[in-house]
């Protein structure tokens, strides 16, 4: 199973008017990371950037200059997506975001069959919160000291490690591929594993007192109690013997 971990930054809150200019993703299989990434800043073609969202991420016009458009970069991002789940912390705006852009360019929406939301997750898993990025990395002791300022990667990166702790994915399974499942009809050989009797029972742990303790608290219990059955077997048994 291949999914991308991935999160935007814009210009603004507006998906209609407001771009995308910074996009990062990383590759995960199976629940684990391939090492593979996605990262470009984009140029907003003269949309200003809000104070807010500079705030918050630290991109200004300055640093995008010379920058590739959205339509340079939309069909390597569509190649390194192609097949795969994507995955990002409330969903909803880098999505619609990501369809305005591709709407622009006459690319049909993404499937939302395809999504999913860490932040939805996070809130089923923790319904008393709080359930941001940073929060969820310290409620799982994720190390993200570096993140002074949003950015695309980073949040990818580190949602990513979020991910696997939402889904218990550290519980890896053991997994057969081709090279090492057996074939069909081949043997597949079975471990006997053989539990010795001990020579010398173990002498008893209970005390004569904590004995006659337990038979007045059973005298109390009347005559269908478990206790006089369990009683009574055990005692044939050891007349038997």
């Amino acid at each position: 199973m291949r999914e991308i971990i991935f999160d935007t930054e814009t210009t603004g809150l507006d998906s209609r008017d407001d771009r995308v200019i910074e996009l990062g993703g990383v590759e995960l299989v199976n629940r684990f990371p391939t090492g593979k990434t996605f990262h470009h800043y984009i140029n907003p073609q003269g949309r200003a950037i809000h104070a807010e969202a500079q705030a918050v991420h630290g991109i200004s016009a300055a640093d995008l200059a010379g920058k590739p458009t959205f339509a340079e970069i939309a069909q390597e991002w569509l190649d390194f997506t192609d097949g795969a789940k994507l995955v990002a912390h409330n969903a909803t705006f880098d999505i619609g975001f990501l369809n305005v852009e591709f709407g622009r360019l006459g690319h049909p929406n993404i499937d939302p069959g395809l999504v999913v939301d860490t932040l939805a997750l996070a809130r089923r898993k923790h319904p008393m919160g709080p359930n941001s990025l940073d929060a969820l990395c310290r409620r799982y002791g994720i190390d993200n000291t570096k993140r002074t300022k949003h950015g695309a990667l980073l949040d990818s990166e580190l949602l990513a490690e979020v991910y696997i702790e939402l889904i218990g994915g550290k519980q890896a399974a053991l997994i057969l591929d081709s090279a090492t499942a057996p074939a069909q009809g081949e043997n597949i050989r079975h471990i006997e594993i053989i539990v010795a009797e001990r020579p010398r029972p173990l002498l008893p742990r209970l005390t004569e007192a904590e004995r006659a303790a337990h038979a007045a608290m059973v005298a109390t219990l009347g005559e269908k109690a478990l206790w006089l059955k369990a009683s009574s077997s055990e005692a044939g048994a050891a007349t038997s013997s």
